[in-house]
């Protein structure tokens, strides 16, 4: 998160000044929908209770800042992508405490303090330092250019990889159903990312980056909570895990697709993405 936060230039976040509306409009989309989808799939499919709390977890979470990337292959506004991630980033340690309280109350034994606390420590607080150091300074900032993303994918990596090797047995039994769970909750935020965007009438490159803001969850982000709230050893760490590889590969797809139709162009040229 630390490496990730030097990524962030302030030139990006202007639409929070010039169209706040937009952010807020995102961000409660993600906040309502993804939790919503994913308590829902724990309902209606027969997942073990652990499990369950892995794929709450992967609706709770804020986006993941790879869907700044996709949404530049796919031609969508980068500069709105990157405000939705900063700003559900740094609410996370009150909107992921709250929802899992909302939807999964009788899951998890932590307090909405100690959630928080952990969310502070683990996302906001490295978030933000890494982006102050490359403010101040340059010769930094200019390493973590050629270096930043590069060091967060790894370290993202090397989580994931711990924890499906320890439970890579596990994972291969209840691999069927969780994968077509976890595909579900994926699409429908893509679903309701595109349909929000349509109906708030918002350009065409912001309603692509919503989309993919929207069915792109932080699940490394995930994994590291499911850990700290349930444990190394819990199944709730397999979800989380999953998802990762899972909505980087629908993404990837999407974002290829509308790059080769050539369209939104027009849309580029609008005052959130020329700026930047």
């Amino acid at each position: 998160m630390f490496f990730l936060g030097t990524l962030v230039r302030q030139e990006e976040l202007r639409p929070l000044r010039r169209h706040p509306w937009w952010v807020v409009l995102g961000v409660l989309t993600q906040v309502l929908v993804m939790p919503g989808a994913a308590w829902i799939m724990t309902k209606v499919f027969p997942l073990e209770p652990d499990i369950a709390n892995g794929v709450i977890l992967v609706g709770c979470v804020p986006g993941a800042m790879a869907s700044n990337v996709l949404t530049n292959t796919a031609k969508g506004s980068v500069a709105y992508s990157v405000s939705l991630t900063s700003v559900a980033t740094l609410l996370s340690p009150l909107t992921v405490p709250l929802v899992l309280w909302v939807v999964a109350s009788a899951t998890t034994e932590k307090s909405l303090v100690d959630s928080s606390v952990r969310l502070c420590v683990l996302v906001v607080l490295p978030t933000v330092v890494g982006f102050l150091i490359c403010r101040k300074w340059s010769w930094f900032r200019r390493r973590a250019d050629a270096w930043g993303s590069g060091i967060a994918s790894v370290a993202l990596l090397g989580i994931i990889v711990i924890v499906v090797a320890g439970d890579r047995e596990n994972l291969v039994n209840v691999g069927l159903l969780l994968a077509v769970v976890l595909l579900l909750i994926n699409v429908i935020g893509y679903l309701a990312g595109w349909f929000v965007g349509g109906m708030a009438k918002l350009p065409q490159a912001c309603r692509r980056a919503l989309t993919l803001e929207v069915g792109m969850q932080n699940a490394g982000l995930g994994t590291a909570l499911a850990v700290s709230l349930y444990g190394p050893d819990s199944l709730a760490t397999i979800p989380t895990a999953a998802y990762t590889f899972g909505c980087m590969l629908t993404g990837t797809i999407l974002a290829v697709g509308w790059q080769r139709r050539g369209e939104g162009l027009e849309a580029n040229a609008s005052p959130v993405t020329s700026e930047t």
